[in-house]
């Protein structure tokens, strides 16, 4: 294959080119991938309609979100365990990030300590993904970690108290290789059954009572779940199923956009993640409110074939398409 020029083709030489059992966790999704592949069907579907503009202009992809200005509205989606697809991992795709402008999310199963992560990837805001723990000593312990090395904003997930049951990775037999681990829990007691702390709405009154930091929702695919977390003060939402890791035959991410914009209102911003391959996808996503989308598989794709730079390209890539998409449309 000549160089990739979409971020389809480097998911193709990912694929290829990590070891089998890798590749099936890292393109893999829950029970039958029914919602793996309506995440991405669904942008299929759903038309764009290009029309005659006023007068040409420069397309402007400039994003602000809770005081710090983004390239575009595209973010890296907190990815576990980078590791297993480039030795530099969560570095390489924090640099990558910082080099085009986007912004990044750290996943509390970084395979890099998170303090590495935010003074070696430096250059664009950075926010920390939390999965709340059993003790909530151990939550408080990794938020006052995240604040202390200046990440901006948490992002508390809420669709993953358990592991998704991923029939493709089980049948790889994939499992963690010594060299890999979540660096940022050692020392914390392992969770039962693979079990996080179930994030009940008491859970996250108690987590928002404990920063200063913008805290957004990730996981929200329910219109009356999105307002009643901004009710109890978050201050945004992200609509994810988990990229359709997690609970099989859940509606597509992009299905539920729509309808938790319109709770929200101008309350708060709604993020998306879940099923973005192209600049088109973008767009459509900011046609129906979304302040940014979140970027997870292509993005770790690119990274395992070509470490930084390969994030980094699909990054231009993507931000290249919704240019193109945004000017055809305006």
């Amino acid at each position: 294959m000549n160089a990739p020029v979409c971020l389809a083709d480097y998911e193709r030489l990912a694929q290829e080119r990590l070891p089998e059992a890798t590749a099936a966790y890292l393109f893999g999704g829950a029970g039958d991938e029914i919602t793996l592949r309506a995440n991405t069907r669904a942008f299929e579907t759903a038309h764009l309609w290009p029309s005659i503009p006023e007068r040409a202009a420069p397309v402007n992809l400039e994003t602000r979100l809770f005081g710090d200005v983004y390239a575009a509205p595209i973010m890296a989606a907190p990815v576990a365990y980078q590791k297993l697809f480039h030795p530099a991992g969560e570095i390489a795709t924090a640099q990558a990030c910082a080099a085009m402008g986007a912004g990044y999310i750290l996943s509390t199963l970084s395979s890099t300590d998170m303090r590495e992560v935010r003074r070696d990837g430096d250059g664009a805001p950075q926010w920390f993904q939390l999965y709340l723990q059993p003790a909530r000593e151990n939550t408080l312990r990794l938020l006052r970690r995240a604040e202390r090395a200046g990440f901006s904003a948490i992002v508390v997930t809420i669709d993953a108290a358990l592991s998704g049951v991923r029939t493709r990775e089980m049948r790889a037999g994939f499992a963690l290789p010594a060299h890999v681990d979540a660096v940022n829990l050692r020392g914390f007691p392992s969770a039962p059954g693979g079990l996080h702390h179930v994030p009940s709405w008491e859970a996250l009154a108690w987590l928002r009572a404990q920063t200063r930091l913008p805290l957004l929702v990730k996981g929200v695919l329910r219109a009356d779940d999105a307002v009643r977390a901004i009710d109890l003060g978050m201050d945004g939402i992200i609509v994810s199923n988990h990229g359709g890791r997690i609970l099989d035959t859940t509606p597509s991410a992009f299905s539920r956009l729509g309808a938790v914009v319109e709770a929200v209102g101008a309350r708060a911003p709604v993020l998306f993640d879940s099923g973005i391959r192209r600049g088109t996808d973008v767009l459509k996503c900011l046609s129906l409110g979304a302040a940014a989308v979140l970027v997870g598989r292509p993005l770790a794709s690119a990274l395992a074939v070509n470490g930084a730079q390969g994030a980094a390209h699909a990054l231009r890539i993507l931000i290249e398409e919704t240019a193109v998409a945004k000017a055809l449309c305006a």
